[in-house]
Formats: structure tokens, C-alpha cells, sequence
């Protein structure tokens, strides 16, 4: 009897070791192809619901296949294509208006690029300013094919900061939305910068939220594979993932500060950013928009956007 029980333990033990080794690397397949862009040729992963049964394991086995974002269009006015050194080579384009008020530049979010901003830019220059469009490192124009979320796009914020202050200009603002967001926050965390102030669209709290989000919106759960997919991403990229964490980035940032959020948003939880909110130093406004969720706040809330972003920046120009 006590030999049976010893072999029943031993085939448990057992079978729990080949499925942590299993999860792990699965994770470190898909934390790969999360945090690495494919050739721009490649095919993008189909939704599940249009899978083969075969093309479905080995999705749940490799990861989902994300081409590398690329600029499909260009701006309709006269710009310039201006490339920056930063820890990765950058791609930026620079547009004029007359008789500006300053210069707003605009940071992406994951998965997106500089031609994904277009839209906002124009309200921007429409409103007075100088737009300048940036492309992250492994999107559009940028260098190689790797985003680490955020983490390492920081310096990218704070390079293309220091190239728009070093031309002569004062009045700098931030934008950014997701992943941009939490770039412009950490990148004035972490390097001090001072523009005028930022408007960042929803932040997520930290990298295992957002990580948790995404397997929650496709109704797996979201333990152990989201804490593994946030360690080896980390790990594979150079940096501690579960580190990675708006809600303290927020607490180091005294730069007036538009903060905005889709009430529907399954990606960015209000509870996310009522606590980046809370932490946030100095002067702060709150915009929430009830029916938007994870999405380009232009589609459902273009005059009311307008009118928010508007009023931020024109009190923060006064006198």
C-alpha cells in the first residue's frame, strides 16, 4: 500500500513538473511574438472564430502572429520626415502651421503607428499647434521590430522631447494614448522632463493588468499564463515586466495633466485610472466618456474631445 502511494505521488510530482515546464514555454513563445513584431508581409493571426481546428493549437501553442504596424498613409499638407537617435532610430514627422502656439507631439499606441495619429493631429493644428508625429521603435519607419509596452519607449518620449525643445521651441505638450500614455508618464518619472503639460488616453495600471485584460477578453484565464507571459517578456526584452507600473509612474508626475477614459473600456479598467488619477501630483483634470471603450475617441466624441482638449491647453497657455 505505502509503495502504491509513493509511485501515486511520484507520477503527481511528475505531471506537475512537465506542465509548468509546458506553460513556461508556451509563455516564452507567445511573450516572444507579443513583444516582436513579424515581417510587415507576414499574415496577421485570423480571430478565432474564422481558425482551423489545427490553425487553433497552434495559436494556443506560438502565439498570435502581429506584422509589423506600417504607415499606410500620409499627412495631406506639406511635413517633414525627421529621423532621431535614441536607443533605437526613430521615425518622425514634423508639420507646421502658421502662427503657432507651440507644439504637441503625439505618441501611439501598441500595435499602431504615427499614421494612426493623423486624425488627432489635425485637431491639434487646427486648435494652432505644430503636430509632431512619432513613431515608436518597431512600428512604421522605427528601427527593428520590437515594443516593449511602454517600457523602453520611454527614452523614445524623452528623445523626441529634447530634439523639438533643442529646435527653439517652449511651449511642448505630450499626447499619447495606451501604450503612448504610460511611455509619456514614465518617461517623466524616470527622466524629468518638463513639457507644458500631457494628455494621455487611457494608461493601463501596470503590465500584468493589461496582460490579464487580454486573456480575460478572450475568456481564458488569467492565472498562471499572465504573470508567466509578463515574466518572460520582461526577461526576453531586458527589463522586470512586473515593474512596469503606471499607477507609481503617476505618483512622480507634477506636470498639469489631462487625463481621459472610455467608460466601456474592457482593456483599461476605471479602477485603473481612478488610482493613476489619485496619484497623479499636480494639476489634474479627469474626462470620462460614457460610451467609448478601448478605441480612437474621435469616432463617438469628436466635438466634445475637441472642446476637452481644447480647454486644457488653452488654460495652460494663459499668462
Amino acid at each position: 500500500m505505502q509503495l502504491i502511494k509513493h509511485k501515486i505521488i511520484k507520477k503527481l510530482v511528475w505531471t506537475f513538473v512537465i506542465l509548468f515546464i509546458l506553460m513556461n514555454v508556451i509563455a516564452i513563445f507567445h511573450s516572444y511574438k507579443f513583444t516582436h513584431f513579424a515581417e510587415s508581409k507576414s499574415e496577421k493571426t485570423k480571430t478565432p472564430a474564422k481558425l482551423s481546428t489545427i490553425e487553433k493549437i497552434s495559436t494556443i501553442l506560438f502565439g498570435v502572429n502581429n506584422p509589423k504596424p506600417i504607415n499606410k498613409k500620409k499627412p495631406s499638407i506639406t511635413f517633414e520626415t525627421i529621423y532621431i537617435q535614441s536607443n533605437k532610430e526613430i521615425e518622425c514627422w514634423d508639420i507646421k502651421t502658421s502662427h503657432s502656439k507651440g507644439t504637441i507631439i503625439l505618441f501611439h499606441g501598441y500595435g499602431g503607428n504615427k499614421s494612426s495619429m493623423l486624425d488627432k493631429a489635425e485637431v491639434f493644428r487646427d486648435l494652432g499647434f505644430n503636430t509632431f508625429l512619432v513613431d515608436f521603435m518597431g512600428s512604421g519607419g522605427s528601427e527593428g521590430n520590437q515594443t516593449t509596452i511602454g517600457f523602453l519607449e520611454a527614452e523614445q518620449v524623452k528623445s523626441s522631447y529634447e530634439y523639438v525643445k533643442q529646435i527653439g521651441e517652449k511651449n511642448i505638450f505630450l499626447f499619447g494614448t495606451s501604450m503612448g500614455a504610460v511611455a509619456i508618464m514614465k518617461a517623466i518619472s524616470d527622466f524629468e522632463i518638463k513639457p507644458k503639460g500631457i494628455i494621455i488616453e487611457c494608461p493601463f495600471g501596470s503590465m500584468y493588468k493589461t496582460v490579464g485584460a487580454r486573456f480575460e477578453s478572450m475568456n481564458v484565464p488569467t492565472f498562471p499564463m499572465a504573470g508567466l507571459l509578463v515574466f518572460w517578456g520582461g526577461i526576453q526584452n531586458g527589463f522586470w515586466g512586473f515593474g512596469h507600473n503606471s499607477t507609481d509612474y503617476s505618483k512622480n508626475i507634477t506636470i498639469p495633466t489631462l487625463l481621459m477614459h472610455g467608460k466601456i473600456d474592457k482593456k483599461v479598467s476605471l479602477e485603473e485610472i481612478d488610482e493613476i488619477f489619485l496619484n497623479l501630483k499636480g494639476q489634474k483634470e479627469l474626462k470620462i466618456y460614457e460610451n467609448a471603450g478601448h478605441e480612437n475617441y474621435l469616432i463617438k466624441y469628436k466635438d466634445e474631445w475637441t472642446h476637452d482638449i481644447s480647454e486644457f491647453l488653452s488654460k495652460k497657455l494663459q499668462p
